[in-house]
């Protein structure tokens, strides 16, 4: 099966289920910006998706298979909910495959850079370079491919690589200096150069085994003209081996020190949010810094807010508390129990990942509400177990599904761009009961999505794009 990319269509709601055009999930090959509604005021970006037709060149790539996107997924959760748990296979280090003298790099087992979907274009350096870089709130450490690479060193990427002699802002982090010990401290550090004007390193591993070193140095990042982050902290990155496509570097957007929410607190106040598109043929955005509103009233601004939780050990992730799920305005009988381990809200993962209880009554009543449609087999190994055969139909009535979080919050899905990934349920089970969960990419499509650690709060403005 390959990948579909949905057209957007124009749901019509009746009696909490909505009838769409079956051709709204035949791929798309035109780019439609125009539904993007980020605040202008605001340091924001315009996000695409990677492999549709809205991406830059240079960040596309190949098109994976639905079962390639899935299995590469699969390892992502995998990775998140180990590291959440606090098992050592999230961070276990592993001897240094590019040199070091038998240094170990920082390992994250299961992730896989190649599993993230969305990308921004910025400028880094003086003067700005444009650099297209995926983002992800499951990484801190923000890295870019730099010059010199020697052969074999650097994959192949469509822009030219960032050359650090060119920018009169770059300055390299020297190995005997604060910021290089707090990088030690921390998950990302992989010692010094040698010799006597010794320069901080920093090392990741990749759960693909793909591997980027280099020094920590520090650049003024530009996000949109007259918009620029001074002394920004990064990875300039000259050894990389593995499987990586096209895209030029990464942007960190966890809850760690490292990353470009942290780094940029003092200047944005903490704040960001991101506005997923509910198709690859579209546009969302990136901003950094709290929504402007006429009122002081959260309402006042759109959003819904839930508390956000945070996990000590691995100040990463943010998490969030569903309490509750309905599938065509009926409330599913899952125990407040079953979601007490949280829910991990991550850009990065497609699939929401679901206690087995939560998504067993999903599943049923779900399938349920779909009778009339022909429901696939699942293949060998899927991570998908609800698929349907739409052939023959004219439009398709799918069943609203609303998440209530705690705090009363309840966000009601795009139908079906945030309910559907090419004609399954977007949804799995992720464990047992006791296992944390995921909110996965698609159930966050067309809603913005707002990140207020400062307030410990999570917001939902839907329809920003």
């Amino acid at each position: 099966m390959t990948v579909s990319y949905y057209s957007i269509v124009l749901a019509v709601n009746l009696n909490n289920f909505a009838v769409v055009p079956a051709s709204s999930f035949e791929p798309e090959a035109a780019c439609s910006t125009s539904s993007a509604n980020s605040d202008p005021n605001r340091a924001s970006v315009p996000l695409v998706h990677r492999h549709g037709p809205c991406a830059p060149s240079a960040a596309s790539g190949g098109k994976p298979s639905l079962a390639e996107r899935l299995r590469r997924d699969r390892a992502r959760a995998n990775y998140i909910v180990t590291k959440a748990a606090g098992g050592r296979t999230a961070a276990t280090a592993v001897s240094d495959a590019v040199g070091g003298g038998g240094t170990s790099i920082p390992t994250f087992l299961g992730d896989s850079v190649d599993s993230l979907e969305y990308v921004v274009t910025l400028g880094i350096g003086t003067p700005a370079v444009q650099q297209i870089v995926l983002i992800d709130t499951g990484s801190d450490l923000s890295w870019v491919q730099c010059k010199p690479c020697g052969a074999g060193e650097c994959y192949a990427q469509k822009d030219p690589l960032f050359d650090p002699s060119s920018s009169s802002s770059y300055a390299s982090v020297p190995c005997d200096s604060d910021a290089c010990r707090k990088l030690a401290a921390g998950a990302y550090g992989h010692g010094c150069t040698s010799g006597a004007a010794a320069l901080c390193e920093y090392g990741i591993e990749y759960g693909n085994r793909a591997t980027t070193t280099g020094v920590y140095s520090t650049e003024t990042l530009t996000l949109k003209p007259g918009v620029v982050v001074a002394d920004f902290g990064f990875g300039c990155g000259d050894h990389q081996h593995g499987p990586y496509e096209k895209f030029d570097g990464l942007l960190g957007l966890g809850g760690a020190p490292e990353s470009l929410v942290s780094q940029t607190s003092s200047q944005f106040g903490g704040p960001f949010s991101y506005c997923l598109p509910p198709t690859s043929g579209g546009a969302g955005f990136l901003a950094l810094g709290a929504p402007n509103s006429s009122s002081s009233s959260t309402a006042a601004a759109g959003f819904l807010f839930t508390p956000m939780r945070r996990i000590p050990s691995v100040p990463t992730f943010y998490v969030v508390t569903l309490t509750g799920i309905s599938v065509g305005g009926a409330p599913l009988a899952v125990p407040p129990s079953a979601f007490s381990s949280g829910m991990v809200i991550d850009s990065g993962t497609v699939i929401t990942g679901l206690p087995a209880t939560a998504y067993a009554a999903l599943r049923s009543a779900f399938r349920s509400a779909m009778s009339e449609y022909r429901l696939l087999p699942p293949s060998n190994g899927a991570v998908l177990d609800t698929c349907y055969d739409f052939t023959g139909h004219t439009n398709v009535t799918v069943p609203t599904i609303a998440l209530t979080f705690s705090g009363g919050a309840t966000i009601d899905l795009a139908t079906p761009a945030g309910v559907l990934v090419d004609g399954c349920l977007a949804f799995a089970g992720a464990g047992t009961d006791d296992t944390i969960g995921i909110i996965g990419n698609v159930n966050q499509r067309t809603f913005e999505v707002l990140y207020d650690s400062g307030k410990g709060t999570v917001g939902f403005r839907a329809g920003a794009c």
